[in-house]
């Protein structure tokens, strides 16, 4: 069975809060492989990560220049196994073998909400973050660029509410989207004389996007079922922040003409996953330490910044580009590349 215990022995999730290493555990899955299974295949995309837990494997190459054997418990197993994709390894366990499986889409959201949940909730008001963490991990909102998340929590405003009050008329025009921050609401729509319940929202949901998008009026009305407090954004907030990307992407030739051209290249993922491969050339500067380190950027260099997919880069960028400098961001980050170190 998989535990938070287990998970946070392992590099990102060692530095995740308790509710991010809780979403994790609840993705996570085991599994078991015996002497001489193969776990993935050289030049494999399987969309997965993979923590070696007990035992021991072996990755090569198909030229067999190369081979490296990974034993659970030393701190090459702390990290993923081959995790640059598509993979340069061949892995194979060599005895009785278990690991542990995550979708690795699902790990790059995990560590940018938790990230930027525990450091705007921090900076705004101190409160826990667990709200916000719940928000952002649906799928709904891993679609929305991380570059703006920042941006969001920033414009919300709270709202208290009674049970049984009507935050949204069915007809009614857009003016708002709500967040539900505490409580719990339910969505009711007229046919005929007749009201049809059409779903309850708990924390973490939101409604009132469709008329705000669309231009059309309400088409559901939205009532309180229990107290509680929502957060709304304003239309007028609404279009720049869920609509509108605030990131200038490069792929990786539009990327080295920038370099040529004196761009700088920084890598916002954390310490030890910078430790372990790398771009050329790169600095490290985690997204979560942005706030604290901006200011010893050269505000008159451009900067590339990458991270494994391209989700914390977003959000790096939207933070550097509030501060006034003149960033990009390399799409589909490290994993699109094949040369790292």
């Amino acid at each position: 069975m998989i535990t938070p215990e287990k998970l946070a022995a392992f590099i990102p999730f060692d530095t995740l809060t308790a509710a991010g290493l809780g979403e994790a555990t609840k993705a996570a899955t085991e599994r078991f492989c015996q002497p001489g299974e193969v776990l993935f295949r050289q030049g494999e995309d399987d969309g997965v990560v993979y923590y070696l837990l007990e035992g021991e494997v072996i990755l090569t190459t198909a030229k067999q220049d190369t081979a490296l054997v990974v034993r659970a418990g030393s701190e090459t197993a702390r990290h993923p196994l081959a995790r640059l994709k598509p993979r340069r390894y061949k892995g194979v366990a060599t005895g009785p073998v278990k690991v542990v499986v995550i979708d690795d889409d699902f790990l790059e959201n995990l560590i940018t909400a938790d990230q930027t949940a525990a450091y705007e909730v921090a900076e705004i008001d101190g409160e826990d973050p667990e709200w916000m963490f719940r928000l952002l991990t649906p799928p709904a909102f891993q679609r929305v660029p991380s570059a703006n998340l920042a941006a969001l929590f920033a414009k919300l405003e709270p709202v208290p509410v009674k049970a049984g009050q009507v935050i949204l008329r069915e007809g009614e025009p857009g003016d708002y989207y709500y967040l539900i921050k505490a409580g719990r609401a339910q969505v009711t729509r007229r046919h005929g004389e007749k009201e049809n319940i059409l779903a309850e929202l708990e924390v973490g949901g939101g409604f009132g996007e469709e008329a705000l998008l669309s231009g059309d009026p309400r088409n559901a009305s939205v009532s309180m079922l229990t107290d509680g407090i929502l957060m709304r954004l304003s239309k007028a907030d609404f279009d720049p922040i869920l609509r509108e990307p605030l990131v200038h992407w490069v792929d990786i030739k539009q990327a080295g003409a920038l370099i040529k051209g004196g761009a700088g290249l920084l890598d916002v993922r954390l310490e030890d996953e910078f430790r372990a491969h790398t771009l050329a050339g790169a600095h490290n500067l985690p997204l979560y330490l942005l706030r604290h380190k901006a200011r010893a950027l050269d505000m008159r260099r451009k900067y590339i910044l990458f991270c494994q997919t391209d989700r914390r880069s977003c959000a790096a960028a939207f933070l550097l580009t509030q501060r006034g400098f003149d960033v990009y961001v390399l799409k589909g980050g490290i994993n699109s590349v094949q040369e790292g170190r």
